[in-house]
């Protein structure tokens, strides 16, 4: 029973997180990586190769048995439309233009850009980061809603004691150092 008591008050300050960061982006909708993609195509090509990116994968029957075997999972059960399991394995589940599911918001499988980056519906339209706006100054994006440093506070959403392994730890200034996907300098000054 006290297990279970501070697994309803993990699982409750989780989503009480997760929602704080995700309301952080205010009114702003999820674009997926499809926009990012656009303009950031060196980036996008290496994150798509990472486990964010595949995020979701992970959650699908046969596929990392014998790590769900150690976690005390069923290796041939099919996670990916179980919400506590989804949620730290798409973008923005539960949020506006967020994912829905695979059929509906391909663009959004996986722990995509936005994520970190916060919600593109705002600073990808014209007048800010589009094709047509070049030029744009990236505080103007950070105004309207672009993260352009990220926080622990993001990551530990997901990152945290619920995550099913036994003695999970994050570390959040290794997992910066060693990023998420290569940085490459923008063709443009921002």
């Amino acid at each position: 029973m006290k297990k279970l008591f501070f697994s309803a008050i993990s699982t409750t300050a989780v989503l009480l997180a997760f929602t704080a960061v995700s309301a952080s982006a205010d009114d702003h909708s999820y674009v997926g990586t499809k926009d990012c993609k656009k303009c950031h195509i060196k980036q996008w090509k290496s994150w798509s190769e990472t486990k964010m990116a595949n995020a979701l994968d992970t959650l699908r029957p046969g596929v990392k048995s014998d790590r769900k075997t150690e976690l005390s999972l069923d290796p041939d059960k099919d996670y990916t439309t179980d919400e506590n399991c989804v949620r730290c394995h798409v973008t923005g589940l539960g949020a506006e233009g967020g994912f829905v599911s695979e059929a509906d918001t391909p663009e959004l499988v996986g722990v995509g850009c936005e994520m970190c980056h916060g919600a593109g519906g705002t600073f990808t339209q014209d007048g800010y980061m589009t094709l047509k706006n070049k030029e744009y100054k990236k505080a103007d994006l950070v105004a309207v809603g672009l993260v352009d440093t990220v926080s622990e506070a993001q990551c530990v959403v997901c990152h945290n004691e619920d995550v099913p392994i036994d003695n999970y730890t994050f570390d959040f200034e290794t997992k910066k150092a060693e990023g998420t996907h290569e940085s490459y300098e923008l063709k443009y000054a921002h």
